[in-house]
Protein backbone atom coordinates (compact mmCIF):
# COMPACT_ATOMS: atom_id res chain seq x y z
CA UNK A 1 0.00 0.00 0.00
CA UNK A 2 1.24 3.17 -0.88
CA UNK A 3 0.87 6.71 1.14
CA UNK A 4 -2.46 7.60 -1.17
CA UNK A 5 -4.14 4.79 -0.84
CA UNK A 6 -3.58 5.01 3.11
CA UNK A 7 -4.96 8.44 2.72
CA UNK A 8 -7.59 7.53 0.77
CA UNK A 9 -8.24 4.97 3.23
CA UNK A 10 -7.90 7.35 5.87
CA UNK A 11 -10.86 9.75 4.51
CA UNK A 12 -12.93 6.46 4.35
CA UNK A 13 -12.72 5.57 7.26
CA UNK A 14 -13.57 9.61 8.94
CA UNK A 15 -16.27 9.82 6.44
CA UNK A 16 -17.45 6.71 7.81
CA UNK A 17 -17.26 8.27 11.23
CA UNK A 18 -19.10 11.35 10.40
CA UNK A 19 -22.05 9.75 8.49
CA UNK A 20 -22.69 7.82 12.02
CA UNK A 21 -22.38 10.55 13.92
CA UNK A 22 -24.69 12.62 12.37
CA UNK A 23 -27.19 9.93 11.93
CA UNK A 24 -26.58 8.71 15.62
CA UNK A 25 -29.42 8.17 16.84
CA UNK A 26 -30.65 5.80 13.70
CA UNK A 27 -27.20 4.25 13.58
CA UNK A 28 -27.90 1.62 16.88
CA UNK A 29 -30.01 -0.99 18.18
CA UNK A 30 -31.72 -3.49 16.61
CA UNK A 31 -33.86 -1.21 14.02
CA UNK A 32 -31.20 0.42 12.72
CA UNK A 33 -30.14 2.62 9.39
CA UNK A 34 -26.88 3.14 9.47
CA UNK A 35 -26.61 5.68 6.76
CA UNK A 36 -22.50 5.11 6.98
CA UNK A 37 -23.53 1.65 5.28
CA UNK A 38 -24.01 3.30 1.87
CA UNK A 39 -19.86 3.60 1.65
CA UNK A 40 -19.69 -0.70 2.15
CA UNK A 41 -20.65 -0.62 -1.43
CA UNK A 42 -17.05 1.38 -2.19
CA UNK A 43 -14.78 -1.86 -2.63
CA UNK A 44 -16.96 -2.18 -6.01
CA UNK A 45 -14.56 0.79 -7.30
CA UNK A 46 -11.04 0.24 -5.33
CA UNK A 47 -10.00 -2.04 -3.09
CA UNK A 48 -8.09 0.55 -0.85
CA UNK A 49 -11.56 1.57 0.70
CA UNK A 50 -11.74 -2.10 2.94
CA UNK A 51 -9.25 -1.25 5.53
CA UNK A 52 -11.11 2.08 4.98
CA UNK A 53 -14.62 0.64 6.13
CA UNK A 54 -13.07 -1.73 8.56
CA UNK A 55 -11.33 1.41 10.56
CA UNK A 56 -14.70 3.71 10.25
CA UNK A 57 -17.05 0.61 11.67
CA UNK A 58 -14.63 -0.23 14.40
CA UNK A 59 -14.27 3.25 15.51
CA UNK A 60 -17.93 4.58 15.49
CA UNK A 61 -18.63 1.61 17.45
CA UNK A 62 -15.71 2.21 20.00
CA UNK A 63 -16.66 6.10 19.81
CA UNK A 64 -19.72 5.80 20.36
CA UNK A 65 -19.96 3.39 23.56
CA UNK A 66 -21.42 -0.02 21.91
CA UNK A 67 -20.87 -2.99 23.48
CA UNK A 68 -17.28 -4.98 22.76
CA UNK A 69 -19.06 -7.88 20.91
CA UNK A 70 -20.60 -4.86 18.41
CA UNK A 71 -16.90 -3.24 18.41
CA UNK A 72 -14.85 -6.56 17.46
CA UNK A 73 -17.96 -8.54 15.61
CA UNK A 74 -19.70 -5.61 13.67
CA UNK A 75 -16.05 -4.42 12.84
CA UNK A 76 -15.05 -7.73 11.47
CA UNK A 77 -18.13 -8.18 9.81
CA UNK A 78 -18.19 -4.95 8.01
CA UNK A 79 -14.47 -6.29 7.10
CA UNK A 80 -16.02 -9.69 5.57
CA UNK A 81 -18.66 -7.89 3.97
CA UNK A 82 -16.39 -5.39 2.16
CA UNK A 83 -13.97 -8.41 0.88
CA UNK A 84 -17.01 -10.03 -0.48
CA UNK A 85 -18.32 -6.79 -1.86
CA UNK A 86 -15.45 -6.82 -3.99
CA UNK A 87 -15.07 -9.68 -4.95
CA UNK A 88 -18.44 -9.73 -6.81
CA UNK A 89 -17.84 -6.18 -7.83
CA UNK A 90 -18.35 -7.15 -11.68
CA UNK A 91 -22.11 -6.90 -10.45
CA UNK A 92 -23.50 -3.98 -8.25
CA UNK A 93 -26.56 -5.24 -7.30
CA UNK A 94 -24.74 -8.75 -5.94
CA UNK A 95 -21.98 -6.61 -4.83
CA UNK A 96 -24.17 -4.83 -2.15
CA UNK A 97 -26.29 -8.08 -1.29
CA UNK A 98 -23.17 -8.66 0.82
CA UNK A 99 -23.38 -5.87 3.56
CA UNK A 100 -27.19 -6.59 3.68
CA UNK A 101 -26.87 -10.66 4.36
CA UNK A 102 -23.44 -10.22 6.73
CA UNK A 103 -24.59 -7.82 8.95
CA UNK A 104 -28.11 -9.44 9.08
CA UNK A 105 -26.68 -12.69 10.42
CA UNK A 106 -23.68 -11.45 12.48
CA UNK A 107 -25.21 -8.36 14.08
CA UNK A 108 -28.86 -9.92 13.68
CA UNK A 109 -27.44 -13.03 15.92
CA UNK A 110 -25.13 -10.61 18.42
CA UNK A 111 -27.84 -7.74 19.17
CA UNK A 112 -30.41 -11.29 19.94
CA UNK A 113 -27.48 -12.53 22.00
CA UNK A 114 -26.66 -9.40 23.83
CA UNK A 115 -30.15 -8.08 24.60
CA UNK A 116 -32.14 -11.38 24.48
CA UNK A 117 -33.94 -11.08 21.40
CA UNK A 118 -35.72 -13.18 18.93
CA UNK A 119 -32.71 -13.99 16.61
CA UNK A 120 -34.67 -14.15 13.21
CA UNK A 121 -36.71 -11.12 13.90
CA UNK A 122 -33.51 -8.83 14.94
CA UNK A 123 -31.39 -10.62 11.82
CA UNK A 124 -34.41 -9.61 9.66
CA UNK A 125 -34.77 -5.87 11.12
CA UNK A 126 -31.06 -5.56 10.70
CA UNK A 127 -30.55 -6.75 7.02
CA UNK A 128 -33.86 -4.36 6.14
CA UNK A 129 -32.43 -1.64 7.47
CA UNK A 130 -29.08 -2.58 5.55
CA UNK A 131 -30.56 -3.35 2.43
CA UNK A 132 -32.51 -0.14 2.18
CA UNK A 133 -29.18 1.71 2.82
CA UNK A 134 -27.36 -0.31 0.63
CA UNK A 135 -29.45 -0.35 -2.41
CA UNK A 136 -31.37 3.15 -1.96
CA UNK A 137 -28.26 5.30 -1.07
CA UNK A 138 -25.18 2.69 -1.81
CA UNK A 139 -26.18 1.79 -5.30
CA UNK A 140 -26.72 4.90 -6.90
CA UNK A 141 -24.04 6.29 -5.04
CA UNK A 142 -21.37 4.06 -6.85
CA UNK A 143 -23.40 4.72 -10.02
CA UNK A 144 -22.93 8.73 -10.37
CA UNK A 145 -19.14 7.58 -8.62
CA UNK A 146 -18.60 5.49 -12.24
CA UNK A 147 -20.24 8.08 -14.48
CA UNK A 148 -18.15 10.86 -13.10
CA UNK A 149 -14.52 9.04 -12.55
CA UNK A 150 -15.20 5.24 -14.41
CA UNK A 151 -14.39 2.05 -12.89
CA UNK A 152 -11.99 3.54 -9.91
CA UNK A 153 -12.21 5.43 -6.94
CA UNK A 154 -10.23 9.13 -8.10
CA UNK A 155 -6.53 8.85 -7.50
CA UNK A 156 -6.66 4.72 -6.97
CA UNK A 157 -4.04 2.96 -8.55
Amino acid sequence: MNVRAIAQGGVIAALYIVLTALFAPISFGEVQLRISEALTLLPVLSPVSIPGLFVGCFLSNLLFGQPWQDVVFGSLATLFAAVLTYRLRRNVWLAAAMPVLVNGVVIGLMLSVLYQLPAFATMLTVALGEAVVCFVLGVPMIRLLRARFGDRLPGSA
